[in-house]
C-alpha cells in the first residue's frame, strides 16, 4: 500500500504489478509512504522519495458522451522535447475494488502523436497514459486516471437510481441498481475531488444493488464488471431544504419532460421559479416546468428557487443538474448507415453506367459484324450471278478476275475503319478489362 503526498491511499495494482508477495513498480511509482498489509497483519512503513520522473497530464475533449460519440485524449509532458512516444491504457475492473490497466493495441510501440481518439465511445471507461523515449526506453510516471462517462443507456449494462432523480437530500437512503449481462457487479463513484471509490466505502453491496444508507456524497456513479460497464449518473447530494426533481437518464428528442421542485418536508414546492443556465424561465404552471417536445436546445443546467413570499422561500434554492437530450434511436441508427448507403448508391450508378457503355460497344460491334455479313452475302450473290453468266457465256477466266477485284474493293473500303475481322472483338474485350479495373 502507499499513501502519497496528497494523502491518497492506493495499492500496488494502481502503480505497479503484484506478483506473489512482491510489487514491481516499473518506474510508475511516486513519492510517498509504502507498507505491506494483509487481513490480519501490517508491516513497517518506508517513506520513499522518487526524483526527476515527470508525470504527464491526461485530458479529454469531453468527459460526457452520447452513444457513438468520439473523444480525443491528450497526454501532455511538463517539459516537452523531441523523441517522446506516448502509450495509452484502459482501466479493467478487478475484484470488488481495484483496476488493472491494459495497454491499448494501437500503443504497443507508442504513438508519435500526444493525442489518441476514442472512436464511437459507447460506455463508461477509465484511461491512463505515459510517455517514453530512448533505447532502452525510459518511461515517465503514469498519468492520473481519467474517466469518460456515457450518459446513454447501454442495453448490456445499465444503472438505475432509486429514488429516480439526480438530486437527493443528505438524509435520504439511496439505492443504485445494476442490470445487464453480468453476475458480478460493483458500483463505483468519482467524487468532486476526483477520488475513485467503490460501494464498499460508502454503502453496502448486496447482489447487484448498492444501498448507501444516507452515507453517499455528490459524484458520478456507474456500474461495472470485468466485462461490462453501464451508463453514468451525475448525482448531487444536497444538504439544503430544496432539490430539483429531474430525470436520471437523457430525454429523447421530441418527448416531453417535467421538472419539479421538492421541499425536504413537503412532497412538492409550488411557489417557485425555474432557471436554465442561471436565466429565469417564464413559466405559468405552478410548481412544475413542462417541456412538451424536447430539442437539443433544451440541454443545460437547471435549478429551482422559491419565489418571494412571507415565508421567505426565496432563500430556498436547489443545486444545478444537467438535463441531457439524446436523438431518437431511429435517427441515430440511420446516421450510422448513411455513409455506407451513399457509397452503395454511387457504386451502383457507376456500375450501371459501365454496363451501358459495354452494351453500347457490344451492339456497335454486332452492327459492324452484321454489316460485313450483309456485304459478304451481297458479294456472294453477285458472285453467283457472275458464275451464272460465266456458265452461260463461257468466259470463266475473265469473270473470275473481275470477282477478285470486287473482293479487293470491299476489303479496301473496310480496312481503314475496322481492320481485320478479329480486331473489333479484341478492342471490345480490352475496353471491358479497362472499365472493370477502373470500377474495382
Amino acid at each position: 500500500m502507499k499513501a502519497d503526498e496528497d494523502g491518497d491511499v492506493s495499492s500496488c495494482s494502481y502503480w505497479g504489478e503484484m506478483t506473489g508477495s512482491t510489487c514491481n513498480t516499473d518506474t510508475r511509482a511516486s513519492s510517498g509512504v509504502y507498507w505491506c498489509e494483509s487481513v490480519t497483519q501490517s508491516s513497517n512503513a518506508a517513506n520513499i522519495t522518487i526524483h526527476n520522473v515527470p508525470r504527464p497530464v491526461l485530458t479529454e475533449s469531453s468527459s460526457w458522451t452520447s452513444p457513438g460519440d468520439s473523444v480525443t485524449l491528450t497526454c501532455s509532458v511538463k517539459h516537452p522535447s523531441a523523441g517522446w512516444r506516448f502509450f495509452w491504457y484502459k482501466a479493467v475492473p478487478k475484484g470488488s475494488i481495484y483496476y488493472t490497466f491494459k495497454l491499448l493495441a494501437v500503443g504497443t510501440t507508442g504513438t508519435e502523436q500526444d493525442s489518441y481518439i476514442l472512436h464511437g465511445q459507447t460506455h463508461t471507461a477509465g484511461y491512463k497514459c505515459r510517455a517514453g523515449r530512448g533505447d532502452p526506453v525510459s518511461y515517465t510516471q503514469y498519468s492520473d486516471v481519467k474517466f469518460v462517462w456515457s450518459g446513454g443507456v447501454n442495453p448490456a449494462a445499465s444503472l438505475t437510481v432509486s429514488p429516480h432523480r439526480l438530486q437527493h437530500f443528505s438524509t435520504e437512503s439511496l439505492s443504485l441498481i445494476c442490470e445487464g449481462n453480468s453476475t458480478e457487479w460493483r458500483v463505483m463513484k468519482v467524487d468532486e475531488e476526483g477520488d475513485v471509490s467503490s460501494c464498499s466505502y460508502w454503502g453496502e453491496m448486496t447482489g447487484s444493488t448498492c444501498n448507501t444508507n444516507a452515507r453517499a456524497s455528490s459524484g458520478v456513479y456507474w456500474c461495472e464488471s470485468e466485462t461490462q460497464s453501464s451508463n453514468a449518473a451525475n448525482i448531487t447530494i444536497h444538504r439544503g431544504d430544496v432539490i430539483l426533481v429531474s430525470p436520471v437518464h437523457p430525454v429523447t428528442e421530441g418527448h416531453s419532460v417535467t421538472l419539479g421542485c421538492k421541499l425536504r418536508k413537503e412532497n412538492l414546492l409550488y411557489n417557485v421559479d425555474f432557471y436554465k443556465n442561471d436565466k429565469l424561465i417564464p413559466n405559468p404552471v405552478r410548481g412544475e416546468l413542462l417541456i412538451s417536445a424536447v430539442t437539443k436546445s433544451e440541454e443545460g443546467f437547471y435549478k429551482c428557487r422559491g419565489r418571494k413570499s412571507p415565508q421567505a422561500l426565496e432563500t430556498l434554492t436547489s443545486a444545478e443538474s444537467w438535463l441531457s437530450v439524446k436523438y431518437p434511436e431511429e435517427a441515430a441508427s440511420s446516421s450510422v448507415f448513411l455513409v455506407p448507403l451513399v457509397v452503395g448508391l454511387v457504386s451502383g450508378v457507376l456500375l450501371i453506367i459501365l454496363l451501358l457503355l459495354f452494351l453500347r460497344r457490344y451492339r456497335k460491334s454486332e452492327a459492324s459484324s452484321l454489316s460485313r455479313s450483309q456485304r459478304t452475302n451481297q458479294s456472294a450473290a453477285t458472285d453467283h450471278m457472275i458464275n451464272q453468266g460465266e456458265t452461260q457465256d463461257g468466259h470463266y477466266a475473265s469473270l473470275l478476275h473481275g470477282d477478285s477485284c470486287l473482293y479487293d474493293a470491299i476489303g479496301g473500303s473496310e480496312e481503314p475503319e475496322h481492320g481485320t475481322n478479329d480486331e473489333p472483338k479484341e478492342r471490345v474485350y480490352e475496353n471491358v478489362r479497362m472499365e472493370t479495373a477502373a470500377d474495382g
